[in-house]
């Protein structure tokens, strides 16, 4: 292998580990089938529940990794809106996104330091009435990016004191 491929090797392999410096999370889905809209349109619904799951899970690891070191940020799902609403177009099924389906959430969480002292708890219910009007050039064209900018701005919210910490 010439250095290169070993230097780009090392690079995906580095970006991809969690950092040890950083918070992570937790994240559990309470009674996912009685959730308000996890609906696939026309993807296997499972498969899509999954990957719905998964990439929401990532973004909680994201969002956490922006806390202190070696605290955890644990989550307990108990409903999901996705932004839009799967309707029947003739023999398939699909998504459409307006403005009179705004994306929601609801879930309790808990900041725990290294010990698992409890640093701060809520149960909320997160919702962006005004989610097509915001500019989200962040998350344009990616999956779950309504949802996504509403978690984003639920944590500055709630963990500013913690990021204003960090970043001192």
């Amino acid at each position: 292998m010439n250095k290169t491929t070993l230097l780009t090797i090392f690079i995906s392999v580095a970006i991809s580990m969690p950092s040890a410096w950083a918070a992570s999370s937790e994240v559990e889905w309470k009674d996912y089938k009685s959730y308000r809209d996890i609906h696939e349109g026309n993807e296997n619904r499972s498969r899509f529940r999954e990957r719905t799951f998964k990439q929401l899970e990532d973004h909680f690891a994201e969002l956490a990794s922006q806390l202190p070191k070696e605290q955890v940020l644990k989550i307990i799902v108990t409903d999901v809106d996705l932004a839009g609403d799967t309707m029947a177009g003739g023999i398939n099924r699909m998504r459409i996104v307006k403005h009179n389906y705004p994306p929601r959430m609801n879930f309790s969480y808990q900041l725990l330091d290294a010990n698992g002292k409890e640093l701060k708890a809520d149960t909320v219910k997160v919702r962006d009435m005004n989610f097509m009007s915001s500019s989200n050039l962040k998350y344009r064209n990616k999956a779950l990016g309504y949802e996504k900018k509403m978690l984003d701005d639920w944590f500055a919210e709630t963990f500013q004191a913690e990021l204003a910490a960090v970043s001192k």
